[in-house]
């Protein structure tokens, strides 16, 4: 994982838009970029999701309506959001806000991809942790 570079661009406002849900990082220089909050939850950087190396990725689904309910800064290097369905342990650096809001479209496409690929529904709930993936009804 990347450290902070002096290049890292440092958002001077961060704003949670709950009804549209995206949360909006604006630039000193005057760009701004809204991140769904989807995209923000199921590419979070947390050992859940991620997991401990290439290959151990959860994907995750049934997160479109996911709302950020409250979000804390980390030192200045970063942001913690805790999300609708209980997720809280992203920690997003500027540096990793930055590289998805400017590639938001690609990160999607991929998704995207995974889902088809696993032949999984975007809106599936998610299995519990641990849990056989039998059908529910």
């Amino acid at each position: 994982m990347s450290g902070l570079t002096p290049d890292t661009p440092v958002p001077t406002g961060v704003v949670v838009h709950s009804k549209s849900r995206v949360l909006e990082l604006q630039y000193a220089n005057g760009e701004t970029y809204r991140l769904p909050f989807e995209l923000l939850r199921v590419y979070s950087p947390s050992a859940e999701v991620m997991g401990h190396g290439p290959g151990q990725e959860t994907l995750q689904t049934g997160k479109r309506d996911v709302t950020i309910t409250m979000i804390e800064g980390v030192g200045n290097y970063a942001v913690q959001p805790t999300f609708s369905d209980g997720h809280a342990t992203g920690i997003y650096s500027w540096d990793l806000l930055y590289d998805m809001a400017v590639r938001q479209d690609e990160l999607w496409r991929d998704y995207l991809a995974k889902l088809a690929a696993a032949g999984v529904d975007r809106d599936a709930p998610m299995a519990p942790a641990g849990a056989a993936h039998g059908h529910r009804h």
